[in-house]
Formats: C-alpha cells, structure tokens, sequence
C-alpha cells in the first residue's frame, strides 16, 4: 500500500542522519591566532588527515565520513589549481571554494537519497586578521562566515563552550594551541588527557612566503605542547596544599 511522506520530513529525517554521523567522530577546532589562523583536529591516524592545504592561502578541515570529506577535498584541490592556472593565482580565494562545496553538498543533500555526513571549513589567510576569512559549510550547503573560533563534529557544543572560556583575540601560536587542546579535552564531557600523537595541527601563516601552510608535528608539537602545560601551571591559582600563601602567613 503506497504511503505519502511530505517533503519536510524527507529533509528533516535526512539532516538527523547527517548530524548523527557527523557526530560519532571527534571534533577538530579552528582558531585565528596573532600570526594567521591555526587547525587542531582530534586524529589518531597518521596518514588520514583531516587538515590539508588546498591552495597558496587557503586551507581545509573536515570531520565525518572520510572517504566523503576525501572526495571534497581533491575537488577542491583540482577546481583551485586549474582555477589559478587560467587566470591568476590571487585570484583563488577561500570564498569561491566555499561557494563551490555549498553548490556541491547542497545539490548532493537535495537530490541524493542519502546526504554526505560530513562538515568542512574553508580558511584564508589574509594580510591582516581582520582580512582572514573562515567558512563553515554543513552537510545540506549552508555557509556560515565564522570569526574568532568554531568547533565542529563530535560533541562539539561542549567544545564550543570550553573554548569560549579561555579564547583571547591575537593570542600567540602556543596559546592558541593550548586554548584548542582545552577545547578538545572536553569532548563527550569528560575530561581527556590529550597527546602529541592524538592531535593533527597545521597552521596557515601569515608571515610565510608564498604558501601559507605549514604542518606543526612531531618534536616541534610536542615542544610547544609542553610550553603551552607550563604556561597553564603557572598561572593557575596556588592552594595551600600546593605551599602558595594562605591567609595569615
């Protein structure tokens, strides 16, 4: 016996499909620093990244389904190249890639009987802060031009939230990058301790000639990691327990 379903709900049972499969992965984080824009992603792989370089000034990050995230970014790749090679290579910038995956998810979530589970950022580091540009595009096509910091994937209300507790305009690289391991501790609301070779980082810098990115790994993350701890343990407030002044003394 055909059975009518109205089209809102053929959407709305698509978008909790997506959100769901988007959500049973870990989060990765963006964040403007002093010195251009820094990716973290929560990636246990080496080889499976979830942060690349798209072109000269822009670069991408994604969590879901990887071999979908995977399709997005070689399109991407190819569409910046051959764009850059007719006409000028300060001609790609971060928003025509992301009208680009908008167009592509959009039509895919409309058409498709099943939508990609996957959310991407597209930033672009301009000369200034004031001229980065960082753009979310969900699963069904919409953009969102996003400032300061965003979280995505996972549980990534609550690393919105422990974000919002430590970010600082213009900090520096290492701050940054403590403040987004914050972020990503707080995944499925418990508190984890994050390592080195638990973290995918690259950075888009402003300062660097010709291409921006630049991946941060190995001795040099775990050097910056470890700065970032110290800076936390000294300035967190002293108990008595720990010999800090009390009361009296």
């Amino acid at each position: 016996m055909p059975f009518y379903v109205s089209p809102e709900q053929i959407m709305k049972d698509k978008a909790d499909y997506a959100r769901k499969g988007i959500a049973r992965g870990r989060s990765a984080v963006v964040l403007q620093y002093d010195g251009g824009i820094l990716f973290v992603a929560d990636n246990m792989s080496r080889t499976l990244h979830k942060i690349s370089e798209l072109y000269d000034r822009v670069a991408f990050a994604a969590v879901g389904r990887y071999n979908e995230f995977e399709n997005l970014r070689l399109a991407g790749v190819r569409f910046a190249d051959m764009h850059g090679y007719t006409y000028d290579r300060s001609d790609v910038t971060g928003q025509m890639l992301a009208n680009a995956y908008a167009q592509t998810l959009g039509a895919v979530f409309t058409e498709s009987n099943k939508p990609w589970e996957v959310e991407i950022v597209v930033g672009e580091v301009g000369d200034t802060p004031d001229t980065d540009q960082i753009y979310r595009i969900t699963f069904d096509g919409s953009v969102v031009d996003e400032h300061d910091f965003l979280a995505m994937g996972g549980s990534a209300e609550r690393v919105t939230a422990a974000l919002r507790e430590r970010y600082v305009k213009n900090a520096s690289l290492t701050e940054a990058l403590q403040v987004a391991v914050h972020g990503l501790a707080h995944e499925n609301g418990e508190r984890r301790e994050l390592q080195a070779t638990s973290l995918e980082v690259a950075v888009l810098e402003r300062s660097r000639p010709h291409r921006k990115f630049r991946r941060i790994q190995g001795d040099r993350l775990v050097r910056m990691l470890e700065q970032a701890n110290a800076a936390v343990e000294e300035t967190a407030p002293q108990t008595p327990d720990d010999g800090g002044a009390t009361d009296g003394v």
